[in-house]
């Protein structure tokens, strides 16, 4: 058995208590382990919270490419783990993380940047990027 899997065994319990949903995925949170400013949130299946747990870093599973995304693997902004929690249901779970750089795509510290105003409506940008994305991930071409 390679050492990774055997690595991996000893999450069995905590697996087992995540109810993943009919596409094997469940909801992840990142949150900042230091300032609890919500960073981001992913889906993630049996391998990637096996993954995260194993190497302490956020591994997310990406819809859109139906494989695993290592956070930081291709932009260097890693997230490295300092607590894993699974909600009172077992249908969400929450990553504390150190965020090394940035989390979200659009070179911004959180996905969370579009402020919605209760009373007006209004939609206000609450946070400019820290980094311009072409820097992070290369001009795309799609």
């Amino acid at each position: 058995m390679p050492a990774a899997a055997g690595a991996a065994d000893r999450f069995d319990a905590a697996v087992a208590r995540i109810h993943f949903n009919a596409d094997g995925l469940v909801p992840a949170i990142a949150q900042d382990a230091t300032t609890g400013e919500i960073l981001m949130m992913a889906w993630m299946n049996e391998a990637a919270v096996r993954e995260t747990l194993v190497t302490r870093r956020g591994v997310y599973w990406s819809r859109s490419r139906k494989g695993l995304w290592r956070k930081g693997e291709s932009s260097g902004q890693m997230q490295h783990l300092k607590a894993f929690r699974i909600d009172c249901d077992g249908d969400t779970v929450l990553l504390l993380v150190d965020q090394h750089g940035v989390a979200c795509h659009t070179g911004r510290r959180s996905c969370f940047f579009d402020e919605v105003n209760p009373e007006t409506g209004d939609i206000t940008t609450i946070m400019t990027p820290e980094i311009d994305p072409e820097t992070l991930y290369g001009r795309r071409t799609d």
